[in-house]
């Protein structure tokens, strides 16, 4: 009887994680509104406002990314357009990578960008540069996102 209660107390104690483990993806599980973006490219800084022409969301599950953006005049002016890709990600303090599977711009599939991330309440900052060589990009990228609620 004793050996059960033995192999009973072990198994829950090693199925059991730890709160870090059990907390951390859970910080950055959600859907994302970018609000602001960054670029530094080359000493030119770009910001833009995501909250005016445009609409970009960023939702993560346990294991994966997308991110989805469209301009908000429905495609009927100049500024039409949409972008969308998706992958697998990791997350560990503060430390989030990317690994870019799909998206419509093709060139941009197959790379992974890390990022620094913090997260005060409903914000996340991501800040870290993206390198691209088959497109000419490397610059340094800032996004704010407000967390969407359910």
């Amino acid at each position: 009887m004793r050996f059960f209660v033995f192999i009973g107390c072990a198994l829950l104690l090693f199925s059991c994680k730890t709160d870090q483990q059990a907390t951390e993806p859970a910080k950055i599980v959600g859907t994302w509104k970018l609000q602001t973006g960054t670029l530094i490219d080359h000493g030119d800084t770009t910001v833009t406002d995501y909250t005016k022409a445009t609409s970009f969301i960023k939702i993560i599950n346990d294991t994966h990314f997308a991110f989805l953006q469209h301009d908000l005049n429905k495609g009927k002016d100049s500024a039409a357009s949409f972008v969308a890709g998706g992958g697998t990600y990791s997350f560990k303090d503060s430390s989030y990578t990317e690994n870019l599977e799909y998206c419509t711009a093709s060139n941009w599939e197959g790379n992974s960008f890390k990022f620094t991330v913090t997260i005060k309440g409903d914000t996340l900052v991501q800040r870290g540069v993206e390198k691209v060589d088959s497109a000419g990009v490397n610059r340094m990228n800032i996004e704010q996102y407000v967390r969407l609620k359910q």
